[in-house]
């Protein structure tokens, strides 16, 4: 999976091997990262890391967002076999999908290859984790290199500010401000593989300190420029609120429910993209479209009978 997306998840499992180990399924031990090439064969496992015993062992992560994943199973094989013989220690394989479409049923934690007709001449076992099924609530409150994952998790869109806010929280609280920059530019990039460009930065406009990432800096540049080349810069605050109106009423409708005629009419008229964002900021919090608005209240019809002639 070659990429920013790659890179990201590597520096990631850097940061807290141990985590992985945990949520794989095994139990929780002192793990460090080894050389993760495979000397003579072409490729390697996107991170290997060594679980202290007894017996030591190895735990293989790789990592698959792409629609090929059943494909890279016999490289799965190859990989657990080739670590096995250069260090000599048990090895266990742990596959990470990121979405659904890196899914298939054929994924179901064991591969068996031989001929047709005949009994298997290799199995090999495999842990899954697939990202969308975990709570978000496990990403947030398991290690921190985790936790720019939560936002993939099983998290509906209605409760992302939720979920923003409290990785905020515990990044305050457990990493000075220039290391969290690290975990908000690793989210960054990950929540592309799930939400539009518009919402993650409207999601994720109060986190100054990951504008002090030169990760991020250097993927906003990145981005401005292929607008610039495609004559987009121009009209970009338009832009922007337009994405914003679109956001507020999509999450509007999962805490509030279907807004009034007059809510789409009010948004419309809402040209300011910071106003737009502080909605969506105190959408959590609101009753009502009519609360978060400051729109009068529908009048409830009279119930009286109108008098007999």
């Amino acid at each position: 999976m070659p990429g920013p997306f790659d890179d990201t998840l590597k520096h990631l499992t850097e940061l807290s091997p141990e985590d992985w180990v945990v949520r794989g399924g095994w139990t929780a031990a002192p793990a460090t990262l080894i050389d993760a090439d495979i000397a003579t064969i072409t490729g390697a496992a996107d991170k290997v890391i060594r679980v202290a015993g007894p017996p030591d062992w190895l735990l293989g992560v790789d990592f698959q967002a792409g629609h090929d994943t059943v494909t890279k199973l016999p490289d799965l094989l190859l990989y657990n076999s080739a670590l096995f013989k250069r260090n000599r220690l048990p090895v266990r394989s742990l596959l990470v999908l990121l979405h659904r479409g890196a899914d298939s049923p054929q994924l179901t934690g064991l591969y068996e290859r031989g001929f047709p007709g005949e009994a298997f001449d290799v199995a090999f076992r495999y842990q899954i984790v697939r990202v969308w099924q975990v709570s978000a609530e496990k990403w947030l409150s398991g290690g921190l290199g985790l936790l720019p994952l939560a936002p993939l998790g099983d998290v509906q869109p209605g409760d992302l500010p939720a979920v923003i806010a409290r990785m905020k929280q515990r990044l305050a609280q457990t990493v000075p401000p220039s290391e969290a920059a690290v975990f908000w530019s690793a989210t960054f990039i990950l929540m592309g593989l799930r939400y539009e460009q518009a919402m993650i930065k409207t999601l994720l406009q109060e986190v100054g300190n990951m504008k002090e990432s030169v990760t991020y800096r250097a993927i906003l540049e990145e981005g401005i420029a292929e607008g610039e080349a495609r004559g987009e810069a121009k009209g970009e605050a338009k832009g922007e609120a337009k994405e914003a109106r679109k956001i507020l009423l999509l999450f509007g409708r999962e805490q509030l429910g279907e807004p009034s005629a007059d809510v789409p009419a009010t948004l419309e008229a809402i040209t300011d993209v910071d106003r737009l964002n502080d909605l969506l900021v105190r959408l959590k919090h609101a009753a009502s479209w009519q609360e978060l608005l400051g729109l009068p209240r529908p009048r409830r019809r009279s119930q009286r009978r109108k008098p007999s002639t």
